[in-house]
């Protein structure tokens, strides 16, 4: 057995890894938050942007040969990997490589995650990899990935899957596999519509968190075969990996927090979903979050613009600009206004006796005066008018907002007759 020596596993095997991103989805459950943006893109946890937290693992896992796959809406993305993503020293062999789809191998553009992959076989070829490791872009977790390739190395896997409980109510969205003994993956199936749950549990199912590790040679041929072979999807979890199941070593992985010491105490989200978006960003703001974004040995990295810091003005009984239990980025004012139980990304300005509860801000919104705004994700660049009231009357938001499943209401710039996107 390889025993790891340190939480964070660098050697020869993150050097002879090349990590591939997958960011090129829309994230259509997000509703009209990713009308303009691919969902990696999305802000998160203040000052963040998803991207940032597989990206920040690679670093913190030593595998600093990275490529990104792109393809829907992919601007804001590429710009942000640009500005924060390029201090890699290209002398030593560390990049972080844009890949958006170029049609290099087919006519088309990319048809499915595996097909992602396959249309730049040459640039993997290129880069001479030994383990390939493919990562989901769109999660939010913290991960050593280098204990996962040792995991990998010792069972002698062909591909490797980590994967997750997740409770079985949730386990429609997910791939989700069986087992035996040996963590050796016995059945895979892709959004199953009555998921299969562990032989010891049935509240739980096992997910795949669409992380893979395949040997190099093995994945090329794999993707071979699946390009030539006409009726498949073109997909890892369709096609690949319940392929391969039958023929080839394929083990799971059973994902471990780097940032938790207690066994099993896994933290890893999707936000895929408006509730889940809300609801995650707003765990951040606890006493003791799960995700402790101030954890020095394990740092998530970004692009922040230099903004000054957070102000709160007025002290007077009706108009105090306070903030409590709340989260407020950089390049804020709090202008006589109240906020409770919410989470403020950059450059918000809230105006005099408006009261913001349990709702997300995203940067470059301003809320004029006399606003109440309760249960809401506010997109980025918003301008609420004065006297705006959001989250009090389902029925009249739903006129003209979106409301979530769980009651969460989103607004975005258009639904406010405002265009930042002009396309005429």
């Amino acid at each position: 057995m390889i025993e790891l020596q340190s939480p964070r596993f660098v050697s020869r095997l993150t050097r002879d890894t090349l990590a591939l991103i997958l960011a090129g989805g829309r994230g259509s459950r997000l509703k009209q938050l990713t009308n303009w943006r691919t969902k990696p893109a999305m802000p998160f946890g203040g000052k963040f942007r998803i991207i940032d937290f597989p990206l920040s693992n690679c670093i913190n896992s030593g595998i600093r040969r990275i490529g990104v796959i792109t393809q829907y809406k992919s601007h804001s993305l590429l710009l942000h990997i640009q500005r924060g993503w390029g201090h890699l020293r290209g002398e030593f062999g560390e990049f972080v490589e844009l890949l958006p789809a170029q049609q290099r191998i087919e006519s088309s553009w990319y048809q499915g995650t595996a097909d992602a992959v396959y249309q730049n076989l040459d640039i993997i070829h290129s880069h001479n990899p030994e383990y390939t490791l493919i990562l989901a872009g769109d999660h939010i977790y913290k991960m050593d990935y280098g204990e996962m390739l040792a995991y990998h190395v010792d069972t002698a896997a062909d591909l490797t899957v980590g994967c997750i409980e997740v409770p079985i109510e949730q386990a429609h969205a997910f791939g989700v596999m069986s087992i035996d003994e040996n963590l050796r993956i016995t059945r895979f199936q892709e959004k199953p519509p009555e998921p299969e749950p562990v032989p010891d549990n049935p509240d739980v199912a096992l997910a795949s968190m669409g992380i893979y590790i395949f040997n190099t040679r093995f994945l090329c041929e794999q993707l071979i075969k699946d390009a030539d072979t006409p009726m498949s999807e073109h997909d890892f979890g369709k096609n690949i990996i319940p392929e391969a199941i039958s023929k080839y070593r394929v083990c799971a992985y059973p994902f471990r927090d780097t940032s938790s010491e207690e066994e099993g105490n896994a933290y890893w989200r999707d936000v895929g979903t408006i509730d889940a978006f809300w609801a995650t960003n707003l765990e951040l703001i606890g006493v003791t979050p799960e995700l402790n974004l101030y954890d020095e040995q394990w740092p998530i990295w970004t692009y922040q613009e230099q903004l000054p810091p957070a102000k709160f003005v007025f002290n007077d009984k009706e108009r105090r600009g306070m903030a409590v239990d709340s989260m407020v980025s950089g390049g804020c004012v709090i202008s006589g206004a109240r906020v409770n139980h919410s989470l403020l990304f950059s450059n918000v300005r809230v105006n005099s006796y408006s009261k913001i509860e349990d709702s997300v801000i995203l940067p470059d919104v301003n809320i004029g005066r006399n606003c109440h705004i309760s249960k809401a994700v506010i997109d980025k660049g918003c301008d609420i008018p004065d006297g705006t009231t959001i989250g009090k009357d389902p029925a009249a938001d739903a006129e003209r907002y979106y409301i979530s499943e769980q009651g969460v209401t989103l607004v975005v710039p258009e639904m406010l007759g405002q265009e930042l996107h002009h396309v005429r």
